[in-house]
């Protein structure tokens, strides 16, 4: 009888082992975001969680909620190889998602930590979205993956949920092709704010203006392929649009000016074919005979920026056609795609700092003792700029790295013959999940003993002292 009273007593207590054991995973599941580093802009803000109803699959959704305005992520920090692309995909479910500006790149979307390297955004109420985001490790050994509910410039509230994280290693194109996307927008009409009223601009490109334009891209073709003496082979799609540009952005630095998220509606389309490496957009700001003129701040060319990974940028016309910055008289202009050569300069100088290479700055071109010249005007800087071949007095000679000219941008392409990776799997069952909550606590423990330990010596050297 006692035999069996201790046979029952050994039960129960199992049994109740069981139950809390199961109890703690439950608990621990809820909350467990597999080493994800929870963070938000403004504390108190945002909740995480992982949820047992709204989900994708059998496995929990990762849940973010911000209650109010709110930049927020869990992030995770994984190895790469250098000069390697990488996709990250997730399914991506929102509900109420609002940012706190209007066309702002804010929204739920995929990252790299303090960089603005993201995917596209998910906004508003939506069922469950998959979503990319492909990147260049360029010179870094360990990125910041991110899963993000607002953004760098802006903040967002309501409810995100993320689930399948997936990553996928491919194959970067290190081939000196370089294929540009030549866009020409026939018409431009914002409104915008001009000394506290708001200002319609209607603006239309000329026959001719047109023609410029395309003159100018073959030339600019040609050109870098020559100035480059075949570093760099180049192939522009040049198209027109239609499609009128009605919104532009604004900072102080530069007065009005078109972002890629201006003409997001247009741009998208082509960046999903995954085959571009840089865009440039022509368009034009102002009328002067008419007096209507977009407040720009002395720029005719902007650029530096990029949009999904891709160089980006902007073409500024003259207000006049009789103004010869953009048509080639070998009396008065025979470098008039100098605007095109210096804006994707401006992209390839940012490429090599973010590889690590060392490199004048574009606009040093008067440290160095180069001018702009009547007719050709910084042509020779520009070329020795592009094959390193400027002379300083204490690193001999400097410029571009003849290597950058094969580091382009990552594409969908890129993943023809990917190869998956395991830094976001997930426990596929309760026994994997409970080895690792064990792990856990033991690792806590270790720490705890550890810290009582050091605080032992500690003490120790102390009182010897």
């Amino acid at each position: 009888m006692q035999k069996a009273m201790k046979i029952v007593g050994k039960i129960i207590s199992l049994l109740i082992t069981l139950t809390l054991i199961f109890i703690a995973y439950k608990v621990y599941s809820i909350n467990n975001f597999n080493e994800y580093i929870r963070a938000e802009y403004n504390s108190g803000l945002s909740n995480f969680s992982r949820d047992t109803q709204n989900k994708y699959s059998k496995k929990d959704s990762y849940k973010v909620e911000n209650t109010d305005y709110n930049d927020a992520m869990f992030f995770k920090t994984i190895p790469v190889i250098p000069n390697t692309s990488y996709k990250v995909s997730c399914m991506v479910k929102t509900e109420n998602v609002v940012n706190k500006s209007e066309n702002t790149d804010a929204g739920a979307h995929i990252c790299i930590n303090e960089t603005t390297e993201k995917s596209d955004n998910v906004v508003g109420t939506t069922n469950w979205t998959k979503i990319e985001f492909i990147f260049n490790s360029k010179n870094r050994n360990e990125v910041q993956v991110g899963f993000r509910l607002g953004g760098n410039f802006d903040d967002s509230k309501g409810t995100a949920w993320f689930s399948n994280i997936t990553i996928e290693q491919g194959i970067a194109d290190n081939s000196n092709n370089w294929k540009f996307l030549c866009l020409i927008f026939d018409k431009t009409d914002v409104n915008l704010e001009i000394n506290g009223g708001v200002k319609n601009f209607n603006l239309t490109l000329s026959n001719s203006d047109v023609e410029d334009m395309k003159l100018c891209i073959n030339r600019f073709k040609n050109s870098m392929e020559q100035m480059s003496n075949g570093k760099m082979k180049v192939e522009c799609n040049i198209l027109e649009v239609k499609t009128p540009i009605t919104s532009m952005s604004y900072d102080d630095e530069n007065g009005y000016f078109v972002s890629p998220y201006d003409v997001k509606n247009v741009i998208d389309k082509y960046i999903q074919m995954g085959k571009y490496d840089h865009i440039f957009i022509a368009f034009r700001t102002g009328d002067i005979n008419a007096k209507n003129e977009i407040p720009v701040n002395d720029w005719i060319g902007l650029g530096s920026m990029e949009y999904r990974n891709v160089g980006f940028s902007n073409i500024r016309l003259p207000n006049s056609d009789s103004n010869y910055i953009y048509k080639y008289d070998e009396r008065i202009n025979t470098f008039p795609e100098e605007v095109y050569v210096h804006e994707f300069l401006h992209s390839l100088e940012r490429n090599a700092s973010e590889y690590g290479y060392e490199r004048p700055e574009l606009h040093d071109n008067e440290k160095y003792g180069y001018k702009s010249q009547s007719i050709i005007g910084l042509k020779k800087w520009y070329e020795d700029y592009i094959n390193k071949n400027i002379k300083s007095s204490i690193k001999g000679y400097v410029g571009l790295p003849e290597e950058i000219y094969t580091k382009k941008p990552s594409k969908t392409t890129d993943f023809e013959y990917s190869r998956k990776l395991n830094h976001f799997e997930e426990p596929q069952n309760i026994i994997e999940g409970l080895n690792i909550l064990f792990k856990r606590i033991g690792n806590i423990f270790n720490e705890i003993k550890t810290g009582i330990r050091k605080s032992e010596v500690r003490s120790q050297t102390i009182e010897e002292w």
